[in-house]
This record gives C-alpha cells, sequence and structure tokens, in this order.
C-alpha cells in the first residue's frame, strides 16, 4: 500500500466532506493508503456507512495501520449497525491481535453472515501467539480451539472450510513448542472432516486431508 503524501488530517477531512458514493470511496482509498494511525477512528466510522466498497477500503486500511487500530475498533463496534460489526470482525481477523478474540469467538458461533463466520475462523488461526508468555498463551490457544472445535459443525461449507484453515494455522503456531497443548483434537477434527460421510461439499474433505498432510510433515 503506497503512503499518501497528504496530511492524515487532510484526508480524514476529504472523506468527512465527501457527498457521493464515488467520493466517499475515492477518499477511504486514500486515506487507507496513509495508514496512519490517526486515521483509524476515521476508517472505522466509514465501517458503518452503506458503501461497500469504501467499507472494504477501510478494512484495508485498518489492517495496516494494525496493532494501533485494535482498541479503537473495539470501542466503537457498534452492536446495533450489522454491515458495521460485520466489517469489524473482518479487520480484527486481518490484524490478528489477540485483542479481538473475544469478538472473533462471538461472530464464528452466534454470526448470522456466513461470510463474517468464515472471516473470524481465518482470524482465530491467525491471532499472532507469540507476544504471550505461559498461561495466557495456553488460555487463548484454549479457547481458539473450542471456538474452532464447534465451528467444524457449521451448517455453510464455506465456513468448515475456513475452520479448517483455521485449525492448520493455529497447529502450526503451537508446533514444535506445544508443551501442555493438546494437538491431539485438531487432528482428531481434522480426520472427521476427511471423512464425515455426511459431507456435502469435497472441497472441504479435500483441503481437511491437506491440512493433515501440513502437519504430519511438520512433526515428522
Amino acid at each position: 500500500m503506497t503512503a499518501s503524501p497528504l496530511p492524515v488530517v487532510e484526508l480524514v477531512a476529504a472523506v468527512r466532506r465527501a457527498d457521493s458514493a464515488l467520493g466517499l470511496l475515492q477518499a477511504t482509498q486514500d486515506l487507507a493508503a496513509a495508514p496512519h494511525p490517526d486515521g483509524a477512528a476515521c476508517l472505522v466510522e466509514v465501517l458503518g456507512f452503506n458503501n461497500p466498497g469504501a467499507a472494504v477500503a477501510a478494512v484495508d486500511g485498518l489492517v495496516a495501520i494494525g496493532e494501533p487500530a485494535v482498541e479503537t475498533i473495539l470501542s466503537n463496534i457498534d452492536g446495533h449497525n450489522y454491515g458495521a460489526r460485520a466489517w469489524a470482525v473482518r479487520a480484527l481477523a486481518g490484524i490478528g491481535d489477540v485483542r479481538g478474540l473475544e469478538v472473533l469467538e462471538d461472530a464464528l458461533g452466534q454470526d448470522i453472515g456466513p461470510s463474517v463466520r468464515r472471516a473470524a475462523a481465518r482470524g482465530l488461526g491467525q491471532l499472532r501467539l507469540s507476544a504471550l508468555a505461559g498461561p495466557q498463551r495456553q488460555a487463548v490457544v484454549s479457547r481458539c480451539l473450542a471456538a474452532l472445535l464447534a465451528g467444524c459443525g457449521d451448517g455453510e461449507w464455506v465456513v468448515r472450510y475456513a475452520v479448517v484453515v483455521g485449525l492448520e494455522a493455529l497447529a502450526q503456531q503451537l508446533s514444535p513448542d506445544a508443551a501442555g497443548i493438546a494437538l491431539a483434537p485438531v487432528r482428531e477434527a481434522l480426520e472427521w472432516l476427511c471423512r464425515d460421510p455426511a459431507e456435502e461439499a469435497p472441497v472441504v474433505q479435500l483441503r481437511a486431508a491437506l491440512a493433515l498432510q501440513r502437519l504430519e510433515a511438520v512433526d515428522g
């Protein structure tokens, strides 16, 4: 993402004075390209507008800002605006900060949108655990694992596929220093997804088989 030459305050002002859908999209893209923590609040505001293109750009900008944007996202999640919350889940999943854990758990378990649950599943597998130590790391892993295992039974194949991706990513973070953390449930879940006769989407079974192969190669 190429940084904008304009000061962030001017980019924010441009977003707020945009008077058309196209104008808002372009201004948001410019702000997202900065990317600077001072623009995070404005990008979060854009998530609540009825402009999917601008929301995509805002998510990209928040992900590019990374950890400095997390508190702004969490403190401004609008429980009454489904669209804004859905986009916020995508942003938190992309950033991978453990402070987004509770939102991702709730989204995978309860959100009505398959695309939101899919993003949450991927995000739970990609939370950055390296900065956590000992009991805190194990507690976060246990919560991620519990949410992903529950997601194996999701009614949408795209979510189950994302759960496989999340389980593999989580397991890879635990190897080879997974002391005290059982990887058996991950393998059992992947094996079940491989062989479940009720699975209607062969691509889920194939992806689960691939995940198992990769994990076995790492362990071997």
